[in-house]
C-alpha cells in the first residue's frame, strides 16, 4: 500500500477552450420524493468545471428539474408508476451516453426492483468511466458483477453503511478499519474505492489517500450527492479516476471548510458546497482573488 499526500490539480485552461474540450457528465439520477439528489449531483458537476452536464431522470419528475435546472440539459426517460426510473429506459440511456464522457449514478434513484433491473442490464459494457454512488450502490448489493464488465473505471462513493453492505461487515468493523478496508476492496474488485465519512479514505488498491479537509457540518441531506457529481466533473476534465476522487474528496472538504467559517458548522447545507466550491479552487491554489486591472 502506497500512501498518497500529494492533492493534484486541474491545469490552467486555454484562453482558446471551449465547452467540448472539458467533458460531458451524464447523471442518471432522481425519483419521485427525490428531485433534490438529482439536481445537487447535476449542479455540482457544472460548477466543478465539467462543460456539459445532462442529467436522465425519470419522466414523472421531469418537469420539476427541467424547471429548477438551468445550465443542465434535462432528458425524460421512461419512468414507473412510482415515480423511478423504467426498465425501458435502457434504450434511452444507451442514446445519451453514446455523447457522454463519463457516468454519475445513483443520487435519488431509489433502490426498487425496475432501478435495480435496469441498472444490471445497462451499466456493463459502456466503455465510460461511472461514478456510483447511493442508490446505485444499495441495487447493485454485494453483486458487483455489472461494474466489473464496463471497460473502463468504476469509482465507487459509499458512506460506512452502504460499505457495510457491499462486504457483509458491521459498520463498527468498517470504521475501526476504513484505511485496510477500503484498499482491499479497491484491490479486490479493480475499482477506486471512496470511503466517506470523517477523515474520507481513496484507495485503487495500490495508492491510499486520506482527506485532510472538511469537518461535521457536511453531515448534512446531499452532501454525498454534491460529491458524487464533483468527482465526475473532474473526471470530466481529463484526469484519472484515481486523482479525480482525491481532488474530489478534498475540492468537497474544504468548500465544506469554507462554508462552515462563513455560516457555521451548523448552519452548512449541501447547496453551500456548491456555493463554496470556486473558493476552494482559489485556496487550494493559494491564490488571491484580485479584481481585474482597471482598462484607463
Amino acid at each position: 500500500m502506497r500512501i498518497s499526500r500529494q492533492v493534484p490539480m486541474l491545469p490552467a485552461r486555454k484562453r482558446d477552450a471551449h465547452k467540448g474540450d472539458f467533458g460531458h457528465v451524464l447523471v442518471v439520477a432522481g425519483a419521485e420524493g427525490y428531485v433534490g439528489a438529482a439536481a445537487l449531483a447535476s449542479d455540482a458537476a457544472l460548477r466543478v468545471g465539467a462543460g456539459l452536464v445532462t442529467l436522465a431522470a425519470p419522466r414523472a419528475v421531469y418537469p420539476i428539474l427541467a424547471a429548477k435546472l438551468t445550465g443542465v440539459m434535462v432528458q425524460p426517460v421512461p419512468s414507473t408508476a412510482e415515480g423511478t426510473c423504467a426498465v425501458e429506459a435502457e434504450h434511452r440511456l444507451r442514446e445519451l451516453q453514446s455523447r457522454a464522457t463519463v457516468r454519475a449514478v445513483g443520487p435519488g434513484l431509489t433502490a426498487g426492483p425496475a432501478v435495480s433491473s435496469l441498472l444490471r442490464v445497462w451499466l456493463p459494457e459502456s466503455g465510460l468511466p461511472t461514478v456510483v454512488d447511493a442508490d446505485a450502490i444499495n441495487c447493485l448489493g454485494t453483486d458487483l458483477g455489472p461494474l466489473m464488465n464496463n471497460g473502463a473505471p468504476v469509482i465507487l462513493t459509499p458512506h460506512p453503511g452502504e460499505m457495510a453492505r457491499l462486504t457483509s461487515r458491521p459498520v463498527p468493523d468498517i470504521q475501526r478499519n476504513r484505511a485496510e478496508i477500503a484498499h482491499e476492496f479497491a484491490r479486490r474488485h479493480k475499482c477506486v474505492l471512496v470511503l466517506k465519512g470523517a477523515r474520507t479514505v481513496v484507495s485503487d488498491g495500490d495508492r491510499l489517500f486520506t482527506n485532510p479537509s472538511g469537518n461535521p457540518g457536511m453531515a448534512t441531506a446531499g452532501s454525498g450527492d454534491v460529491l458524487c457529481g464533483i468527482i465526475a466533473g473532474l473526471i470530466a476534465q481529463g484526469l484519472g479516476a484515481f486523482e479525480s476522487a482525491q481532488l474530489g474528496v478534498y475540492l468537497h472538504g474544504l468548500a465544506g471548510d469554507i462554508a462552515a467559517s462563513q455560516v457555521t458548522e451548523q448552519g452548512v447545507i449541501a447547496t453551500d458546497l456548491i456555493d463554496f466550491l470556486p473558493a476552494a479552487f482559489v485556496k487550494q491554489r493559494g491564490a488571491l482573488n484580485k479584481p481585474p486591472p482597471r482598462e484607463d
